[in-house]
């Protein structure tokens, strides 16, 4: 894919925005299908798209990484790619390491609250989240109207490809 695509457009940075906006197409259509169904073909629909998103994307990504000289065989070349995949840059995952060490703390922290105190938090929070998500929330509309599946299904799927599609450019095409 990255040899046809370097073939049509000769300059590396053009063939990876071609690229990925073809890409985009793919997981935004894949998206806009599945989420037609809304709730009744949820459980089949989900995990068909994410499927067939992914594989666009990790194809996306290898492709961009040949189109910067890369072998997508490597495994650190890999390692980047599923960095990709998770929509952030290999800085981001490795700061967001370092939160994870501070969240432990933390979490040793909060052993320290009465239990009595986190149960009464917790009925106050659920409470809210209940009737702020209860009757109003999407699900209830797509519900009523399937093709919002399908517009948000898409919409989710165009920017989450668009931004793995930029983070592996910057990446692999330095």
């Amino acid at each position: 894919m990255a040899d046809e695509y370097l073939a049509k457009y000769h300059d590396p940075k053009i063939a990876a925005e071609r690229l990925i906006n073809a890409q985009v197409k793919k997981c935004t259509t894949s998206g806009f299908v599945t989420g037609l169904g809304g709730l009744l073909t949820m459980a089949v629909a989900i995990p068909a798209d994410l499927t067939a998103c992914i594989f666009v994307q990790l194809q996306m990504i290898s492709a961009i990484a040949v189109l910067g000289g890369y072998d997508p065989k490597d495994d650190e070349v890999r390692t980047v790619a599923y960095i990709c995949l998770t929509g952030e840059s290999v800085s981001e995952a490795l700061n967001k390491m370092g939160v994870k060490i501070g969240q432990k703390v933390g979490t040793k922290l909060i052993d320290k609250i009465p239990g009595k105190l986190l149960v009464a938090i917790n009925r106050k929070l659920g409470g809210m989240i209940f009737t702020k998500f209860g009757t109003k929330g999407v699900i209830n509309l797509c519900d009523l109207i399937p093709v919002v599946g399908g517009v948000i299904g898409g919409g989710f799927n165009y920017a989450t490809t668009r931004k793995i599609g930029k983070i592996a450019t910057k990446e692999f095409l330095k």
